[in-house]
């Protein structure tokens, strides 16, 4: 855990506040397998887009964060939501027992924004998220996935294939 800034919260206390303007959102290049750049989305806020032209199936990025288990992930997404902020979760669930907080130790994939026709799909692989394409990305698209929520999130992708919300039916 790093060190907390001037108002003594730990790092992981203040994650629905990222980013903030002395946190910059970066791309970790080590864990990105093209030229991706974090700049402002259509969608929501900020998005990753693909900066050179990414072929299909293959590996894009990483999705990192500190690693947690599902009872502290309920409770950190309960506290953004109580707070009434307009706080971010960027939580991406391992497995039934840990999930990973992309606001701690993220590798930029936490900016990756939901579509209901996405350009990138989510693997678990041996206890890592990877984001694959799934078809040609061009450089300068948005990179975007489907989150496949179980509630009723409002949905603002923009695609023609919209749902609606961010719901699986």
């Amino acid at each position: 855990m790093g060190l907390p800034i001037a108002d003594g919260r730990p790092p992981s206390a203040r994650h629905c506040d990222m980013p903030t303007k002395r946190h910059r959102p970066r791309l970790n290049s080590k864990l990105a397998f093209f030229k991706l750049q974090i700049r402002r989305s259509r969608i929501e806020r900020l998005g990753v887009f693909a900066e050179e032209t990414i072929p299909p199936r293959k590996r894009v990025i990483q999705y990192t964060g500190e690693l947690i288990n599902q009872r502290e992930a309920m409770r950190r997404t309960v506290r953004i939501f109580l707070a009434g902020k307009a706080g971010r979760v960027y939580l991406v669930r391992l497995n039934r027992r840990s999930s990973l907080d992309g606001s701690v130790g993220g590798s930029g994939a936490e900016f990756i924004n939901h579509s209901c026709e996405p350009n990138l799909t989510m693997r678990r692989i041996r206890g890592q998220v990877v984001l694959y394409s799934f078809r040609k990305i061009r450089a300068g698209d948005e990179l975007t996935v489907d989150y496949g929520f179980r509630c009723s999130h409002l949905c603002r992708c923009g695609s023609s294939k919209c749902r609606g919300t961010m719901c699986h039916a």
